[in-house]
């Protein structure tokens, strides 16, 4: 179980990094040669992100990268494949991040089985609440998938309680209200947030939202067992290209 995994790796390091790609941004080349340079460069777990046309948990950081890579002319089958070379290439987990629609297109079952066939270990599908998730949950559960739920700042004690109910791999812990990418404050401010997710879950707890250098993965130490980066990397991608990645991500290491 991803969980299980995560638990393990944790007793050699005091927090775990997850970053997170959109598949196909700038091209298909770009992202293999990111996610080598991110491996390489020592990161736990990876988020691919399944372009979608209207990614709504998202800010303009990544929103550019899926408009960018579906311009390109990227699909969901293309990305599938991306995923299962990545999977069977590199040693660490991945996940897929997508948009329910896609889900909902292609036949949840079938999607499942697809991600589960290219030795994904879950998925975080932010726009599908447990309420509306029988068919996909069931899914994942027959396919030893984590399903990822996502908690937020101003999630109600009972809606953290309700959610760790049905989520596997790890709790996904926003830092803040809103979309990704734009400034978190991390400061104590979210020490209480943290303490209450912590009470709701025995899942790790993986902290994502505006994380942009050493001293925010060093803040979660204690509070968090995994730390994720997305917009950021996105962003030197943009700016300095593939070359800068390998860089930047040791620079993340407490």
């Amino acid at each position: 179980m991803l969980s299980d995994d995560i638990r393990r790796k944790r007793q050699t390091k005091d927090i775990l990094l997850m970053t997170h790609i959109v598949i196909g941004y700038p091209d298909l080349k770009a992202s293999m040669q990111t996610v080598e340079a991110m491996v390489a460069a020592g990161v736990d777990m990876m988020e691919l992100q399944i372009p979608f046309s209207e990614p709504i948990a998202d800010g303009p950081v990544i929103l550019h990268a899926n408009q960018r890579a579906l311009e390109s002319g990227i699909t969901v089958s293309r990305c599938l494949e991306f995923a299962a070379e990545c999977a069977g290439r590199f040693d660490i987990p991945f996940l897929v991040m997508t948009y329910y629609n896609i889900l909902y297109r292609r036949g949840v079952g079938d999607f499942v089985n697809k991600l589960a066939d290219a030795g994904l270990r879950g998925a975080i599908v932010p726009d599908l609440p447990p309420e509306e998730a029988s068919e996909y949950l069931s899914a994942m559960t027959s396919r030893q998938m984590s399903p990822i739920f996502i908690y937020s700042p101003n999630t109600s004690t009972e809606r953290l309680d309700y959610l760790a109910d049905f989520a596997g791999g790890f709790i996904y812990c926003v830092a803040r209200k809103g979309v990704t990418g734009a400034e978190t404050d991390f400061t104590g401010e979210l020490d209480g947030y943290l303490e209450r997710c912590r009470a709701a879950t025995d899942l790790p707890l993986a902290v994502g939202f505006g994380l942009k250098d050493r001293d925010d993965v060093q803040f979660l130490i204690g509070k968090a067992d995994i730390a994720v980066v997305g917009s950021q990397t996105i962003r030197l991608l943009e700016n300095e290209g593939v070359q800068a990645i390998d860089g930047f991500i040791r620079s993340l290491a407490p």
